[in-house]
């Protein structure tokens, strides 16, 4: 294709409207900013230096010469929330709300920051209030998301999996606490008096059907949860064998939790006069699968049922194979514990030990690692949760001790 030369006519032209709209943009911006306030840039200032005080006073300034700027305004709600000045948060979205110019988007969002508000402050009946109102709108999903955290908040169950249901019809995605919220169903149908068994075998019938929707197995903590409520229902019912069933299948299915029902197992088997071979499967299942909690429970049985001696072997034995000062303080313990109870003197495997003061020297360690640990917020607990109480977070603690992490 031959060159025409009055295509270089375009060429200069071309370069002149370029330089004509880079001079109206810098016009506009320079004339939009001579009508900023100086309040605005010292407040821009303040939050580079992270200093927020004096940033929100400088907003606040703002936002008294112009009332009319809604971002400044949702700026300044977000920073007292996130400084915990609830009242003056919720005063500055309430105030955006009052405007009856306001756009729709706009109204929405200020509804969304408010109900947000109310949630950080404790106000839960009126942050219910503001996020049920936001259903339909593009705040929607949040919101719902939030009435969940609010219903669990609320122990109340029936409303959570009505909300979690709601939830799955908008995202396909995976709720695994629906299981949970069907298991606190059951177990508080069994805490009335009477227990209401009926009401509680329906919601553990909803719970399997959750888990296996949810395709997490049945090694799974929610699967477990479920096999340890219903074998608490068998126990009641005086029905060993099925109780019996539930645990075994706890034992086989999630190993790791053996720990969490090994009590309860060693009882059952008692309850049939075969408290010989309850403990032989539990010590056999703890060569497999060591545990410091069902370590504790072996060595308790195994000092009732047999010897000190046997007991000692056994904790030696243990403990080689998997080195825990956290265990050495638990059969420490035990002895103590039985010497006080039984009104005898204490048989140390050791001559001349005292085992007392070598008990009391390792528990100063040990203390600290005898806890469960959260894996999403690191909240330390003595005791087991589903839910963890520090972030509220479902099925985020091993059932493992932190010794037995590191």
């Amino acid at each position: 294709m031959d060159f025409e030369s009055w295509w270089l006519i375009f060429v200069p032209l071309l370069f002149a409207l370029g330089w004509m709209a880079a001079r109206f943009d810098i016009r506009q911006i320079l004339s939009e900013t001579r009508n900023l306030p100086d309040s605005y840039f010292r407040g821009l200032n303040f939050l580079l230096n992270e200093e927020p005080d004096r940033a929100i006073d400088a907003f606040v300034e703002v936002a008294k010469l112009d009332p009319e700027t809604t971002e400044l305004h949702f700026a300044l709600g977000s920073l007292f929330r996130r400084r915990g000045e609830m009242e003056r948060a919720i005063r500055v979205h309430q105030s955006l709300l009052s405007r009856a110019d306001l756009p729709i988007g706009q109204r929405e969002h200020a509804q969304h920051e408010l109900a947000q508000d109310y949630l950080k402050a404790g106000m839960l009946d009126r942050a219910e209030e503001a996020f049920s109102v936001l259903k339909d709108t593009t705040f929607g999903l949040a919101s719902l998301r939030a009435l969940i955290r609010i219903y669990e908040s609320e122990h109340d169950w029936p409303r959570a999996i009505l909300a979690v249901e709601s939830l799955r019809k908008l995202v396909d995605e995976p709720v695994p606490q629906l299981v949970h919220y069907h298991c606190e169903q059951a177990q508080a149908a069994l805490a009335t008096k009477p227990p209401q068994v009926e009401l509680a075998q329906e919601a553990l019938k909803a719970a399997e059907k959750a888990v296996k929707a949810s395709q997490t197995g049945l090694g799974s903590a929610a699967s477990v949860r479920v096999a340890m409520i219903h074998a608490s229902i068998a126990d009641s019912a005086q029905q060993p064998q099925l109780q019996r069933q539930y645990l075994q299948a706890v034992l086989e299915q999630a190993p790791e939790y053996a720990g969490l029902i090994a009590e309860q197992l060693l009882q059952n088997f008692s309850s049939t006069q075969e408290s010989a071979q309850g403990l032989a499967l539990l010590q056999s299942h703890h060569q497999q699968y060591p545990s410091l909690d069902l370590f504790n429970v072996v060595f308790r049985a195994l000092r009732a049922q047999q010897s000190v001696e046997v007991a000692w072997a056994f904790a030696r034995e243990a403990l080689q194979a998997n080195p825990s000062l956290l265990g050495l303080d638990r059969l420490l313990e035990a002895e103590l514990a039985h010497a006080a109870e039984s009104n005898m003197p204490l048989e140390s495997p050791i001559p001349g030990a005292d085992l007392a003061l070598l008990r009391r020297l390792i528990n100063q360690h040990s203390q600290r690692l005898d806890r469960y640990t959260c894996r999403t917020c690191g909240f330390q607990a003595r005791r087991y949760y589903w839910q963890c109480p520090g972030c509220n977070a479902w099925e985020t603690y091993k059932p493992r001790r932190m010794e037995e992490l590191e």
